[in-house]
């Protein structure tokens, strides 16, 4: 290496099993990295919940990287890992995240790289003159513990994921293309509340609910256009006119949505979503069904809790 590296020790965790399903991708990654890092560990992960519990054991190892190999659920477990192991050794510098896309959507990719190709990000992340560490923001499911990267969703959003979930027997975009449009034939809204640090937003019908986190979701829709990671804040986006749902969420490619009618905009620093038709809120959170069966959930800010190698300024 001719430029200073960023870091000599990492671990490299990648799922097998996201998106692209490329065992090629991962060995690509893994030779890369080890052209800057001396020491690299690599591990694939072999369950849900792996890629947490091997970036929370990093904890007090030395270890400065760690890559996460795979799509946006793969990133928010090695986010929560990592999360964990900074309350395990509070002061200690711990690892920063490198996220290489490898799934469906890759939001969180596109948050911090835009369009960059992996191995000019990965070059950049690892070297110590072309990136910075950001403190990016998680979010707090209150009622759980539970950390978010991007974003939680209740309504359409939600409905795709669970309705993903069921749909194994296909892959990638098309398996959210697919469910996508089932789900926008069969949407109806619910009877909910929303308050922002306690104001109420609205009250009545809701099709669609996106709080966050990042601006992206699924990869290309722009939800919330004016979120930035490290602000130390929430944003939400609200649909609530179901006639022109296809539409907006079109719109929300290229951020043209929110100065439509039934579109609502705001942020705080703890956001409160209820339905009040007495049915559970069907919700999701970074792309992942949540099977609780409650009617309330709080969603609150942990403001630089995430290191992560982003572009330097």
């Amino acid at each position: 290496m001719t430029r200073d590296r960023r870091a000599r020790t990492g671990l490299l965790v990648a799922n097998p099993l996201a998106g692209s399903r490329s065992s090629g991708l991962i060995e690509a990654v893994a030779r890369h990295s080890a052209r800057w890092l001396e020491d690299l560990r690599v591990v694939h992960t072999a369950h849900r919940g792996h890629a947490e519990q091997l970036a929370a054991a990093t904890a007090g190892t030395g270890t400065e990287v760690l890559i996460a190999v795979g799509g946006d659920g793969t990133t928010r477990e090695a986010a929560s890992g990592l999360a964990l192991a900074r309350r395990r050794r509070p002061g200690s510098p711990g690892a920063a995240l490198v996220n290489v896309p490898a799934g469906t959507g890759n939001s969180f990719y596109r948050e911090i790289w835009s369009d960059r190709p992996w191995q000019d990000a990965l070059d950049a992340a690892l070297c110590a003159g072309d990136s910075r560490v950001r403190r990016v923001d998680l979010l707090q499911v209150r009622e759980t513990g539970a950390p978010v990267v991007l974003g939680a969703g209740s309504g359409l959003v939600a409905e795709v994921t669970h309705a993903a979930a069921r749909h194994a027997d296909v892959t990638g975009r098309e398996r959210y293309r697919r469910t996508l449009d089932e789900a926008l034939r069969r949407a109806r809204p619910y009877r909910g509340r929303i308050r922002v640090d306690g104001t109420l937003l609205h009250e009545g019908d809701i099709h669609l609910t996106n709080i966050g986190g990042g601006r992206y979701r699924a990869g290309h829709y722009q939800l919330l256009p004016r979120s930035v990671p490290d602000d130390g804040l929430l944003d939400i986006c609200v649909m609530t006119d179901g006639s022109h749902l296809a539409e907006l969420l079109e719109l929300s490619r290229s951020a043209a949505h929110l100065d439509r009618p039934g579109v609502l905009y705001a942020q705080g620093r703890e956001i409160v979503l209820e339905r009040v038709d007495g049915e559970p809120l069907v919700l999701e959170y970074d792309g992942e069904p949540d099977t609780g069966t409650r009617t309330r959930c709080t969603i609150g800010i942990s403001a630089g809790a995430l290191p992560v190698l982003a572009p330097a300024p």
